[in-house]
């Protein structure tokens, strides 16, 4: 005869308590790698890493990959090569945050708990955000170098390419490397220049900004180099339809609102970007930020409503470029601030909003544009003109700077 359950017996067993850890980081990108590596060359042991990819990318490669000039290889290592010594890689995809009970809950259901968190996840690339551009991309001439698998395509297109109309379009909003979208279309005009064919190819690039180029100096570096190649540069104007089977792009000019139809025969698109979803709805977003970015104090990089939780990166909503560099400088600024705080002391280290766009302007040939919050340039090499097409600069970017990032940058030297 079967026993009877108890009351104890039938009721649900307790959820499992937080794992807890003194310092989570969400992201084992850049800026999450970064940062960990940093605070183990401080001497902190507790550190967890939430990441569920196998494989790291150092993404500034993949438009040189696109221009042909690099091979994706290059841009790639296994995730478990670059997670440093020590610290424990939890390969769980994060899917909220609590920041009252100081948790993180994982897609498996697990949940953690921490002493300080630093949100570095990234962004989400929106292919919705465009009707029309998910169904299109990477297939029938539509490609776009913020996907891996895509860039090899988009050389591919361009390779082939001998007469036609070309379109390269940026998205309203803050996007990660906000040059890279413009950046291609000088490699491809360049390509085609050295083919003999450019003057066969109509080249548009749609730009959604009322400049090339935020700070001024190198807007005027742009327009010289777009006018080389005959390109027409569309400002305040952007993507906002696809029609792949026929080939047709919408290009909407905001300052007219007029909606033109263009027929293409390659089209690189970029998706418009947002903070990861369980992010954007949440109690760390910035309600000043319609896409979804973490509060994050400029200076500091601290949540202002909870100082425990700490944000850098393409997720931060802070008023600079996205890019790899501004990371660089960011992550001593963050882990001095953290561990002040760990011991007591406020948080005094300050970011000034330095960030650093190489612009790819031919084979062989860059411009190096750094400058901080205020627009102002802020060169790391005082004795070059940088605001000028170099050769130099160019093997800067293509072999100086992975070097710098995976021997440097990743293992907290630089």
């Amino acid at each position: 005869m079967t026993r009877p359950a108890t009351d104890a017996e039938s009721a649900p067993s307790a959820a499992p308590a937080p794992v807890h850890h003194q310092i989570l980081i969400v992201g084992g990108g850049t800026a999450g790698i970064t940062v960990a590596a940093r605070l183990r060359r401080a001497g902190l042991r507790d550190i967890a890493l939430l990441e569920p990819a196998e494989t790291h990318w150092y993404q500034p490669l993949w438009t040189l990959v696109g221009g042909g000039q690099a091979p994706l290889r290059a841009a790639l290592r296994p995730e478990a090569e670059v997670i440093p010594p020590g610290v424990r890689w939890l390969r769980e995809r994060a899917t909220a945050v609590d920041p009252v009970a100081r948790t993180v809950s994982t897609a498996t259901g697990r949940v953690f708990s921490y002493g300080r968190l630093v949100l570095a996840p990234g962004l989400s690339l929106d292919w919705d955000g465009v009707p029309g551009l998910a169904s299109a991309v990477g297939h029938d001439g539509v490609s776009s170098n913020y996907r891996a698998d895509l860039a090899p395509y988009t050389w591919e297109l361009i390779r082939r390419m001998r007469s036609g109309t070309a379109v390269f379009t940026m998205p309203s909003g803050p996007v990660k490397c906000g040059g890279a979208p413009q950046k291609i279309a000088y490699l491809a005009a360049d390509h085609w220049r050295k083919r003999g064919v450019l003057g066969n190819i109509r080249t548009i690039l749609a730009l959604p900004e009322p400049t090339l180029f935020k700070v001024p100096v190198f807007a005027r570096a742009l327009e010289q180099t777009a006018r080389r190649y005959g390109i027409e540069v569309r400002l305040q104007t952007e993507l906002t339809r696809l029609d792949g089977p026929e080939r047709a792009a919408v290009l909407t000019d905001h300052a007219t609102g007029r909606a033109e139809t263009v027929h293409y025969d390659l089209l690189h698109a970029v998706p418009p970007q947002r903070a990861p979803r369980w992010l954007a709805g949440g109690p760390l977003a910035d309600p000043g930020s319609p896409h979804g970015y973490v509060k994050t104090d400029p200076h500091t990089l601290q949540n202002p409503d909870f100082p425990e939780v700490f944000a850098l990166g393409d997720v931060a909503h802070l008023p600079t470029s996205k890019t790899g560099a501004a990371v660089r400088k960011q992550a001593p600024v963050l882990v001095t601030n953290l561990l002040a705080g760990l011991r007591g002391r406020p948080a005094t280290a300050r970011y000034d909003g330095y960030t650093s766009c190489p612009l790819v302007t031919a084979r062989h040939k860059m411009l190096l544009a750094e400058f901080d919050y205020d627009l102002r340039p802020a060169p790391s090499f005082p004795f070059l003109d940088t605001t000028r097409e170099r050769t130099d600069m160019w093997f800067l970017k293509r072999y100086g700077l992975p070097q710098l990032y995976f021997q440097g940058m990743l293992k907290g030297r630089a």
